[in-house]
Order: structure tokens, then sequence, then C-alpha cells
């Protein structure tokens, strides 16, 4: 294979990317030599919590535990702080007192804020913080996420996401935050900074960062899983400066993508893991496997999991087959399929990333923070966050911001139900069956459209189907996407109603008896939705607003003296489609000519505006037939 040229080592590094010290690398030699090879490998294996007790890291000597969407202790939904703390804790006295005695990592989801804990901070997901475009307040966001996470005593999230989404038909766009690789390039840096603070070695209320999914995962023509097609400077110019940025800010761990690069699947490319990655990139952290990846290599286990490792997987993140995997590597080392080298070399890597992280120390082992879940501080600061990622599509008359002395009828499915506003990877892996009594802290857009227009005199009506006796002064219609992870959100193409009709009938219906109609979309993806654009009068993209509602009835809604309270701030960072079927419109592409440019938002302070009536007829029929159906994970 021809050798493109990716960064050198020394170009990455920097005060967050420096080597080990001679001390911590003499001191992870002493360890090493003291193992057996089953103490090893059960460095390299990470269970689920639901699968494993802190008996059995105690007697096999896991490396790692994880829990996955949908799983926490005690099986509970709304386990307390101290519930997940106390787990924690069983886990590290347990793994301190296995025959090799090194303290164990457990790692989570954390991907828009500790989003698989009750009560927790619950952040927009990333598409709506790449419409915001502040790097400044992604690394706020990091670093409260790592202040919740590490509350709970664990210590590692598997964050961020660094897709550079080419086609939005995939389920996963939400988690990426631009279809720009410069932006992702900009918030890898300040992600991984604000999750594992500057010196690249996390602290009491710090924890480990992920760049995940190396490599090109974003590339894949919208099928999860799937493969990217294109040549080594494009998967590097376009797909790699996301992962080359969070290397040079210290990143600890990369996660390997479900997908290929050109029919062969990262889990087992030696070239990109091995050679690319550690070598050419100098990383020198540890690769672990998304969730029972390696198993995607080959049909029986045990030669999938070797692959895996021989290509340079060091930890094999699996279900409730953890203890076969065990014995699979076992069994490949004693027969020469994974060479002792290998295996030595991982354990090395996962015991670096266990010395930063400060495990490996001769005296007491460092005490995560103790601290309240959902601070008034962190609450304000995903408020903040919703206010600035929302994008202003349509205007017209200058309908908005709305005085608050109005009467408002709120209609829609998803004004009062804060899990469809969260969206995916909300205390469970598809963000489906969570209650507003999930989300203790977190508030609906419908109560923060009362408590706006309560503050100025106004009254508001809620009816769900929109249909009222006396006519509303206005009408804020908010629809959108349900909820999903991965790829159970695979769409075949992107016409908005030809899923979820019932929106578009409820807005025809206000403007036909002369209701002015605000749209709020709260979605995952831009989506082709010309006749919900020409039902409304205004037309508002909130993405996936995350547990702080309030934030949009903010930007919607005047202040009490009439000025413009929040002006618009958020700009596409993803292109809009004029076709259901332009699905891998982006920026830099000839020809170029989305509905609304990549960068497009309107500001109030723009002065009012009109966009004309838009055609509602697709350049082809649309079909919901979805594609054939592929694997899914519910790891990370």
């Amino acid at each position: 294979m021809a050798q493109e040229t990716w960064p050198a080592p020394e170009a990455l590094r920097s005060a967050n990317g420096r080597p080990s010290t001679q001390d911590a690398e003499a001191l992870i030699s002493r360890r090493l030599a003291a193992m057996s090879l089953a103490a090893k490998i059960g460095q390299m294996v990470q269970g689920e919590i639901a699968n494993v007790r802190p008996e059995d890291v105690r007697e096999h000597g896991l490396g790692s535990v994880l829990n996955g969407g949908g799983s926490w202790p005690n099986g509970d939904k709304r386990a307390s702080v101290a519930d997940w703390r106390g787990l924690a804790n069983a886990y590290r006295a347990a793994s301190v007192a296995s025959e090799s005695g090194i303290p164990i990592l457990w790692g989570t989801d954390a991907v828009h804020g500790h989003n698989n804990v009750f009560g927790a901070t619950v952040f927009p997901h990333n598409i709506g913080l790449g419409a915001a475009g502040d790097a400044a307040l992604i690394e706020a966001i990091a670093a409260a996420t790592a202040t919740e996470v590490a509350a709970t005593g664990i210590d590692w999230t598997f964050a961020p996401t660094l897709a550079v989404v080419r086609d939005d038909r995939w389920g996963r766009t939400y988690e990426s935050y631009s279809e720009d690789p410069a932006i992702v390039r900009d918030f890898a840096t300040r992600m991984v900074r604000g999750l594992q603070g500057t010196d690249g070695e996390p602290g009491p209320n710090k924890v480990l960062a992920t760049a995940k999914h190396f490599i090109g995962d974003g590339g894949t023509s919208g099928v999860d899983q799937g493969d990217t097609a294109c040549s080594e400077t494009q998967l590097r110019d376009l797909h790699g400066p996301g992962h080359v940025a969070a290397l040079a800010a210290g990143v600890q761990v990369v996660m390997a993508s479900f997908s290929s690069w050109n029919g062969v699947k990262l889990h087992g490319h030696r070239y990109l893991l091995t050679d690319v990655l550690k070598g050419r990139l100098g990383f020198d952290g540890f690769v672990i496997s998304d969730w029972n990846g390696c198993q995607q290599l080959a049909e029986a286990p045990r030669e999938a999991c070797a692959l895996a490792v021989n290509a340079g997987v060091d930890m094999v993140m699996v279900d409730e087959r953890w203890r076969e995997t065990l014995a699979d590597l076992i069994a490949s080392v004693e027969a020469g399929e994974v060479p002792m080298a290998r295996v030595d070399d991982a354990v090395r890597r996962i015991l670096r990333v266990k010395a930063r992280a400060g495990l490996l120390t001769e005296g007491p082992l460092p005490a995560k923070a103790a601290s309240p879940l959902a601070p008034a501080a962190h609450r304000a600061l995903a408020r903040r966050a919703v206010r600035q990622s929302l994008v202003l599509l349509k205007n017209n008359a200058g309908l908005l911001p709305l005085r608050r002395n109005v009467n408002v009828l709120v209609a829609g499915s998803h004004a009062d139900d804060v899990g469809l506003q969260c969206g995916g990877w909300t205390l469970t892996w598809q963000g489906d069956g969570n209650a507003n009594e999930d989300f203790p802290q977190g508030e609906s857009i419908l109560a923060g459209i009362r408590e706006a227009v309560a503050a100025g005199g106004g009254s508001v009506t809620f009816r769900a189907d929109g249909a009222v006796d006396e006519t509303p002064d206005v009408a804020i219609v908010v629809f959108g996407e349900p909820p999903y992870a991965e790829g159970e959100g695979d769409r075949p193409h992107l016409a908005y109603s030809a899923f979820h009709p019932e929106p578009l009938a409820v807005m025809r219906s206000l403007k036909a008896k002369g209701v002015p109609v605000v749209a709020v979309f709260v979605a995952g993806r831009p989506m082709w939705t010309n006749p919900e654009l020409n039902a409304a009068d205004a037309f508002l993209v909130a993405w996936l607003p995350g547990t702080e509602g309030g934030g949009v009835a903010d930007v919607l809604f005047r202040a009490s003296d009439g000025t413009v309270n929040h002006d618009l701030a958020g700009k596409l960072s993803f292109s809009w489609p004029r076709d259901p079927w332009q699905t891998a419109v982006n920026v830099g592409d000839e020809p170029y000519e989305p509905l609304f440019p990549y960068g497009f938002g309107r500001r109030y302070a723009d002065g009012p505006t009109t966009l004309p009536q838009l055609p509602e007829d697709p350049s082809r029929p649309v079909t919901n037939e979805l594609r054939p159906p592929h694997s899914q994970g519910s790891g990370s």
C-alpha cells in the first residue's frame, strides 16, 4: 500500500501530548513483568456491568467495565449517585484485590452530558453545538460533563465523536459537529481538554476522553457500520483532522470504528491502527474496540478476536461473552496465534493510561470528586448552549421574537416531552421509553414557553393536536424526529413528512384559520421540510436541545421591556437539502446547490425578511422502504 504523509509524532507533541516519562515507563515495566498471562489478558478485556459482578473482577482481573446504553446499577434507570458511586467503589476494591492488584477503569457513553444517569445535565447533541460555533462553550460543556461523570465514580467517557458526516441519512449524524472537518478539528481539541484537563492527565473532577471512531465513520454513504470508499489522501484530509487534533490535545484512548475503509473493517485494519495511528501519528495510549466490534472480523469468535488484537486493538469491549473472550485470547497466545509481544504492548499501553490517571500509585488511589448532578451553573450553561445552537431559517414579516402578553397555542408531539427533545443516548440506548419524570432537573419546551408568557401577562393553551375553540394570537408547533441511535436512525431519504405527516396537517389547519404559525423543529439532522417551511410563518431549528428546553423560549420571546431578549447566534454546520434525495450535499462540493447553505442562519438584527414559497414536489417519489438490515451495536 502506498503510504500517505501523515503528521509526524513530533508535530503532535505539545504540553498536552508529551511522551510518558522514564520513571512512569519503569514502573509500568515492573508491573508488567510481575503479571501472569491470565492477568495480562484480563487487562485487555472490558465487560458490561449488567454481566460483571465485583467478585468477577476480583477473580478474573478484568481491566475495565462499561455501562452500555440502558444499563444502570441494579438495573435501575433511576439509580442514585450513591448507587453509581457505590458500584464504582466495589469494582475498584475488587480489582485491587485481584491477582495483579491493578485498579479497574469504568467507561461510559457520556456523549451529551452524563446522559446515562438519572438527574444529570443533558446538553444539546453535537450537531447543535456545531451550529453554536463556540469553541469556548464546547470546552466548558466538556468540563461540566467531566465533573458529573467523576461525581458518579466513573473514570472515562467514550467521547468525543469526531465523525465528519457526508450523508445525512446516517443515524449518527447528530453525533457529529459538522460536515466541515475544520470545525470538527477545532472542537476536538477543546472537548478533550475540557474532559481531561489541560495537562492531559485526569484529576479528581476530570475523566479520560476517547477519540472515536477511528477513522472515516462519517463517509459511509449514510449506512451505519458501512464502507467509506476514498483515497488515503481523502481519509487523512477529510476524516482525519479531528483525530489528529485530539491526539495533539493528549487524548488517551482511541476507539476503532465499526465501519470499513475500502472494504476492510477498521477493527482488523493493521495498517491504519498500527502503522498510521500508533506509528506515524505516535499514539501511545490504547485502542479499544467498539461494542462486539471484533466479532465482525470472522465467524469464529476466537479467530475474530485474534485478528483484531493482531491488527492493533488493545482492549476488547464485549457483552456477556467476556469469560469466553478471556479464554479465547489465552488460547490464542498459547497457540502462537497472538504473539506475546503484541499482548505486552497492549497491556503496557493500558497501564500507561492508568498511570496517567493516577491509578498505578503506590499510595492511596485518587478519589473522584463528590459533587451534585445538574448544579445551577451546569443548567445555566446548558440553557446558554440551547440558545446559541438555534438556527432561524424563516421569519416572514418579522414575526419573531414574540411579545409575552399574547395568547399562545402550543401544539405538537415534542412540545411537552423532555425525552423527545433529548434524543438518543439518553438514559436508554435509543432514548425511548422516557417520561418527563425521568428528568427531575429538566424543563420541556412547553414549560419554558409557559414561564416566559406568564412573566408578560399572556396565556398559554397546550393542545398536542392543535385543536382549539378560540383563535389564539399565535401558534407554536413543536415537532420533529423520534429518538434513535446508531443504525436504528438510518433513513432511505430526508423527506420529513413522508415519515411524519401529522405536524404538517396541524400547521396547515392553523394557517387556514389565519393563525400565525411558528414551527420549532426538533431533529438530529437537516431534513427536507419544504412543506413545513411553507406552512409556517417562522421556522426555528432546535436540533436536540437536551434538558434545558427553556433556552428555546429565551429566543422565541422578547424581553419584558419589549426589546430582543436573546438574538439568534446559530448557523448551519450542515447544509440544508433542497430535495429529499439531496442527502450528501456538503460545503466545498461542485456543484453546491443546497436550499440553505452551510453557515446560514438569520438574526433578528438582520430585520424582517421573506422566504418565498418553496416547491413541495420532490424530484422523484419517496419511499420509506428501509435498506437491508445490518448489525447494530449497543455500546458506543
